[in-house]
């Protein structure tokens, strides 16, 4: 059932008055968004006419947008996605490690995405990588799925990176398979300042090479004294890794990795209603126990911090290093399984080789809301010039 209240439905009522007020600040990723999502299953994008065999309803079906940070358009690509990894899993208790950026460091990404998450990626998976190869603590080397998200629970940015781990790998002489203690990793006090250095030094890098661009309030960090002041406060406070207990089995792992990859800085079904201009959404208070809470917010700062999870064009936030890296890791998982003693799985899912061009619409899943028959297509709906909710710049 879909939800009462979308995403979408917000843009639409109020998506043209927060572009006039933000028309300065508003860029070219942020304005492409909001035009795809609230196109999003409209007769803007086309689609086409169905009917079921048995009980002869008729429905029309429109295009999806694809825009990946569209609340409604993740769901064949997380499908796909997770069984080609289900066809990666091995038979070892696997981890998840969470590596935060503190508020300062927040700030300065923010206002350098594409340059300050990359650094984020690569000081968290060398972090992983390095003490994991270190004799007292593991002495292996890992394979490590690392998935970016960018909000808290209240939409407000909140950099952090997520990493599913196996819990062991192989030797660094590549003979045997080396497995960790049960129930334990690695240490997060030591993952914690190693990811602080390795964090700062790829800052100050970037700074140096002039990869970084402030502005507003941050405006004075373009001077190298007040920048290398900032870098000393970042050294002195305790930055969070935190290290959940390994996961039950990998059904648990394709359950957890299911809910994180693909999703959107806000659900759907977290909506609860707009009124007089503002938007009420259900978060979870982790500081009392996850509870439960409501928040409402104007609908111009509810489409301000949903846009702040923008991300640049071409940035993959989903990535992978070690022995799982994109390059080998067909003949890296099945090494991993011969030191495992254990038979190559070659069972993907048909799904994994669909047509990627295709379309995903609600109405893929082609049976009958009514009678539960099949809808069959019957006719094409075409794009339709005049179907816009609000005008959007996607040059």
């Amino acid at each position: 059932m879909a939800p009462a209240l979308e995403v979408a439905d917000i843009f639409r009522r109020h998506g043209e008055a927060f572009q006039q007020s933000h028309a300065g600040h508003l860029g070219r990723v942020e304005r492409r968004v909001m035009g795809a999502i609230t196109a999003c299953r409209t007769a803007a994008l086309g689609g086409h006419v169905e009917r079921c065999d048995d009980c002869g309803l008729t429905r029309n079906a429109y295009n999806s947008c694809r825009n990946r940070h569209c609340p409604k358009c993740q769901g064949l690509v997380r499908l796909q996605w997770l069984a080609a990894r289900q066809a990666e899993l091995l038979p070892v208790p696997y981890f998840h490690v969470v590596f935060t950026l503190p508020a300062p460091a927040s700030e300065i990404a923010f206002q350098n995405k594409a340059t300050v998450y990359a650094i984020l990626f690569r000081s968290a998976a060398e972090t992983l990588a390095t003490i994991a190869a270190d004799p007292r603590h593991l002495g292996a080397q890992i394979g490590v799925t690392a998935v970016l998200h960018t909000w808290g629970q209240t939409l407000q940015h909140h950099p952090h990176i997520h990493c599913v781990v196996p819990g062991g790998g192989p030797s660094l002489d590549g003979t045997r398979w080396i497995a960790c203690r049960p129930g334990f990793f690695l240490p997060v006090r030591v993952l914690s300042r190693l990811f602080r250095r390795l964090f700062l030094q790829g800052l100050r890098d970037a700074f140096d090479a002039g990869k970084l661009r402030f502005f507003g309030d941050l405006a004075g960090l373009a001077q190298p004294t007040v920048f290398t002041a900032r870098l000393r406060e970042l050294r002195r406070i305790n930055w969070v890794v935190y290290a959940k207990p390994p996961f039950g089995g990998p059904e648990q792992v394709l359950a957890y990795l299911g809910r994180y990859t693909h999703r959107v800085a806000i659900a759907n079904s977290r909506l609860i209603g707009l009124t007089d201009g503002k938007v009420s959404f259900t978060w979870k208070d982790y500081r009392h126990h996850s509870k439960t809470k409501a928040m409402t917010l104007g609908a111009d700062e509810f489409i301000r911090r949903f846009l702040l999870h923008s991300l640049p064009d071409g940035f993959h936030r989903i990535r992978y290093y070690g022995f799982l890296a994109n390059g080998g890791r067909r003949d890296n998982i099945a090494r991993c399984r011969h030191m495992l003693a254990t038979k190559s799985a070659d069972a993907r899912s048909e799904i994994a080789h669909g047509n990627s061009d295709q379309q995903f619409n609600a109405s893929d899943f082609v049976i009958c809301p009514e009678c539960g028959g099949t809808m069959q297509r019957i006719a094409v709906i075409p794009r339709s010039s005049s179907h816009q909710p609000f005008r959007c710049d996607t040059s």
